[in-house]
């Protein structure tokens, strides 16, 4: 049985320009990039400003709708399902950016520290001073995007202003638990589970192999997977493949059936028809785009994004 790989390999590093260290877009739908299991450095911040979906967030079901605010701590392992019509704006930054705002105010990023204690992931709907939160993150995207003398300043003060105002307004004494949430000590088991996934994408693994990796039945790692990451683990497993394969289709002059192969799947046959099911589309279509485009279209895994972080000039 292969080892697995530690909780640091797991977590992912966002990198930022150490000037302006904020990534933001707004996002159409959800990818297979973000439908994975995944946690990472930065802290984020999310706003659906159409359409509805749900987060899965450390075993929990978060279901969200337009005008909601969401926010993930470094620690919350999370992915992300579309129901219809999504359109999400999302800010990822680092914290350190604030480090000297810290010194005088502690408290500054108590929404991400103490996130599950006395802050939800999803802000309140009824609370009277979300409509002042979004027109902050509007704020702070047209800024972004405009990108005007100072405005590194100014985006810089909205995000005070925004943790502000959660501090203030939304903090609760008595958040309530999740009955039957996947414990840390499951969750570090589908991360590490996920990542020998990852890193192993074209093995032929069975369900008895992974539930293995956790040291647990196949009927009881079953259960935990889908309740983590909303999906079965052989359905994972197809997504991880397919995303490479959609990579390959793009960026190499390989034959496709050779890569069906190299991504795990068995036969042409069934990789064409599950490429068409979750891709929408041939294989063979997506080839010929990359052909006549005469470079790398937009990869599948970076739909999910708009409006990218960009380095102050």
């Amino acid at each position: 049985m292969t080892g697995i790989g530690s909780e640091d390999k797991a977590k992912e590093k966002v990198v930022f320009s150490r000037e302006y260290p904020i990534h933001l877009s707004d996002t159409i739908g959800v990818t297979t990039q973000y439908q994975r299991l995944h946690s990472h450095d930065a802290l984020e911040i999310n706003m659906i400003k159409a359409g509805t979906g749900y987060y899965i967030i450390n075993g929990v079901t978060h279901d969200f709708q337009p005008g909601d605010i969401v926010l993930i701590d470094s620690a919350a392992l999370h992915c992300a399902y579309e129901r219809e019509g999504l359109v999400m704006q999302v800010i990822t930054f680092d914290a350190a950016w604030f480090i000297g705002n810290q010194r005088s105010d502690p408290g500054v990023l108590s929404p991400f520290k103490e996130m599950g204690v006395y802050f939800t992931h999803i802000l309140d709907r009824d609370n009277p001073h979300l409509p002042a939160l979004r027109e902050l993150l509007l704020a702070i995207q047209e800024e972004h995007v405009a990108a005007r003398p100072s405005y590194v300043s100014v985006v810089y003060a909205y995000m005070l202003q925004f943790f502000v105002q959660v501090n203030r307004y939304f903090r609760q004494e008595n958040v309530q638990q999740h009955t039957g949430s996947v414990s840390h000590a499951q969750l570090e088991k589908m991360r590490l589970v996920i990542r020998e996934m990852e890193d192993r994408y074209a093995h032929a693994w069975t369900l008895e192999e992974l539930a293995a990796l956790a040291y647990l039945s196949p009927s009881r790692f079953s259960d935990i997977f889908r309740r983590t990451v909303g999906v079965s683990p052989l359905m994972y497993l197809i997504q991880i493949r397919l995303e490479h394969a959609y990579q390959l289709l793009e960026t190499s002059d390989l034959k496709i059936v050779d890569i069906a192969m190299e991504c795990g799947f068995r036969t042409l046959s069934n990789f064409n028809r599950l490429f068409k099911r979750h891709v929408g589309t041939e294989p063979r279509h997506i080839r010929s785009k990359a052909h006549v485009c005469g470079s790398k279209i937009v990869p599948v895994y970076d739909r999910f994004g708009g409006v990218e972080g960009r380095s102050p000039e």
